[in-house]
């Protein structure tokens, strides 16, 4: 098997290629210099050559803020973009995953979101995400939809950094303790999206990391991980901290759909920060 991955220069892309070549699997890693998703003369022309059986897309436009403002340029790539790689992958029959988010509901409730219910994105970006997925519904059958949530891993920026920068710096932190969701760990989602990618148990799934908390509560958790006890972390609500888009209360997901096609759950999300916190110390980011 063959796989092309997008944006490898991200967080989740990243573990995906280290994932692959760990199991030998043969893969090519692009991101925009290799592949512009938004032109679909160079998507047509890399996938192509490169002759693969399948496409793991992580790159999109994730700047949720800055969507508000960069409209065009964040439907384009997550929307335009992921319609062009779907249509390739109906020309050479090939399988596509797409990674999708918790954004897509309108994040009202306390149920946990089930693939198929309604879709009503609170903003921009969450919007184009969504036209994403129905690019790829209407042009494929074998395909592979991963809605994820609250994404931390290795490479790139994320909110334990943030968090273990500002702790550092100021001693004390506010963070929102009114918006409920699951942390997910881009190594742990590595596994199973290339476990995914080489069954034909196709449809829509949501992979977060095992448990629920509130950012307030990732927050305490990573600084209590971190051995940095001393941060003064106070609970903040979503009013109190106004953002140029409007974020979910309820980012609970579902995974009974894991289940019943036979994939692993992922570990606890307080497993993997405590995975994740001696490799920040590694690499010096602690």
């Amino acid at each position: 098997m063959k796989v092309l991955v997008t944006g490898v220069k991200g967080q989740l892309g990243y573990d995906v290629m280290k994932e692959l070549a760990k199991r030998k699997i043969e893969a090519v890693g692009v991101d925009i210099e290799d592949m512009d998703i938004t032109d679909p003369v160079a998507v047509e022309r890399v996938i192509t050559t490169k002759n693969v059986d399948a496409v793991i897309h992580c790159a999109a436009y994730t700047a949720v803020d800055a969507a508000e403002d960069q409209q065009e340029l964040c439907r384009k790539v997550n929307a335009v973009g992921t319609r062009n790689i779907a249509r390739v992958c109906k020309n050479i029959d090939a399988k596509m995953l797409y990674i999708s988010t918790d954004y897509v509901f309108d994040g009202q409730g306390e149920r946990p979101w089930e693939p198929n219910d309604p879709k009503a994105p609170l903003n921009f970006y969450g919007q184009t995400k969504y036209e994403g997925e129905l690019a790829v519904q209407e042009f494929l059958e074998r395909y592979f939809i991963v809605r994820i949530s609250w994404v931390f891993g290795v490479n790139g920026k994320n909110f334990v950094k943030t968090m273990l920068r500002l702790g550092k710096e100021r001693g004390a932190v506010g963070v929102v303790a009114d918006q409920i969701g699951s942390p997910t760990f881009t190594p742990d989602l590595a596994v199973l999206l290339v476990d995914m990618i080489q069954t034909e148990n196709y449809g829509v799934y949501h992979a977060t990391n095992e448990g629920y908390c509130s950012w307030y509560d990732f927050a305490c958790e990573i600084f209590k991980t971190a051995g940095m006890d001393q941060v003064k972390v106070s609970p903040l609500t979503t009013d109190a901290f106004p953002v140029k888009a409007k974020r979910p209360a309820n980012s609970r997901m579902d995974k009974t759909a894991l289940d019943q096609a036979g994939f692993k759950r992922l570990p606890t999300w307080q497993d993997a920060l405590r995975r994740y916190i001696p490799v920040l110390r590694e690499t010096g980011e602690l």
